[in-house]
């Protein structure tokens, strides 16, 4: 197998301020995989063999609840770390991640996650600083679950996912990858019904446009007045 190139990695957030002689040394112990839309690249519950970085596509993180109910947690963007189990004390991996779109990504035996740490401190502090983002993600979407109406949930997802992944288009800000209403529902702790009726309604106001799989923000102000209770004249 040809080796890799340093510039896959390099100035990604996980990896900032390494040598390149670093970078070399870590990208020498990794894997490169491709993988298919809707394919698992690992399962909750499963045994955490690898962590990985990925470097194209996007990755929808789910996870089963005990009663068989499914809720995708985050979604994962180019450049981001997955299956860090082993930076939250684990050895099992907590959540399942599955490729929205074609994914190409770069796998470490977990047993070098700790090594990484020691030997190069700044991925040990780019890291753990990754995971008290995302602790802070599941703390923000449960107090959401709590305390938000389900309107004001849907607007929150959507706008979280322009600021992931949102490139402009001619009628607005699109969401670039395939997305669907049962994941929206998915992602707010709600229903297909009651998602698709709150996104007609705001189909037939001009906030949003939806296709098959495919989501815009066409009016990304108003959006936000809906996810935090206010009104244009607040």
């Amino acid at each position: 197998m040809s080796r890799l190139d340093h510039s896959l990695i390099a100035g990604l957030p996980a990896f900032e301020g390494l040598a390149r002689a670093d970078l070399d040394a870590i990208l020498s112990k990794a894997v490169a995989l491709r993988v298919a839309k809707d394919d698992a690249i690992f399962d909750q519950g499963v045994e955490a063999g690898s962590f990985f970085i990925l470097l194209d596509g996007r990755v929808r993180v789910v996870r089963t609840t005990p009663d068989g109910r499914q809720a995708i947690v985050r979604y994962i963007v180019p450049g981001e770390l997955l299956g860090i189990a082993q930076a939250l004390g684990r050895d099992t991996y907590p959540a399942s991640a599955v490729a929205a779109v074609d994914c190409v990504v770069l796998a470490w035996p977990s047993r070098l996650w700790a090594k990484f740490a020691v030997d190069y401190p700044s991925f040990g502090k780019n890291t753990y600083r990754t995971v008290g983002a995302r602790l802070e993600d599941v703390q923000t979407q449960m107090l959401d679950m709590a305390t938000r109406q389900v309107e004001q949930r849907v607007a929150h997802a959507l706008l979280r996912l322009v600021r992931q992944a949102g490139r402009s288009d001619g009628d607005g800000i699109a969401i670039d990858f395939p997305i669907s209403r049962q994941d929206i529902a998915e992602m707010t702790g709600t229903t297909l019904h009651t998602v698709s009726r709150i996104m007609s309604a705001w189909e037939d106001k001009g906030l949003v446009k939806s296709g098959r799989q495919q989501v815009t923000i066409v009016e990304s102000h108003k959006l936000l007045l809906l996810a935090e209770g206010r009104t244009e004249r607040d």
